[in-house]
């Protein structure tokens, strides 16, 4: 079970520095694009964004299973 938590731990620091490194693209993206370009790729991000916080989510779940697992 120790392998699985540690597995699921570092699988969500994973998530989150990603995340973090995926918010600070999103304000740092290059100019010089007409607004139809900005509006896709903006969705697009906000597509990725969600992505990895539901994957996120889906670790802290799997790390809290662990965690009552191994309580139990």
């Amino acid at each position: 079970m120790r392998k699985g938590k540690k597995k699921a731990e570092e699988d969500l620091d994973s998530l989150k520095i990603y995340y973090k490194k995926l918010c600070l693209s999103i304000r740092t993206i290059g100019l010089g694009k007409i607004s139809e370009q900005w509006w896709q790729e903006i969705k697009e991000e906000k597509i990725r964004a969600n992505q990895w916080e539901k994957k996120s989510q889906d670790a802290r779940v799997r790390e809290d299973a662990l965690e009552r697992d191994l309580l139990e």
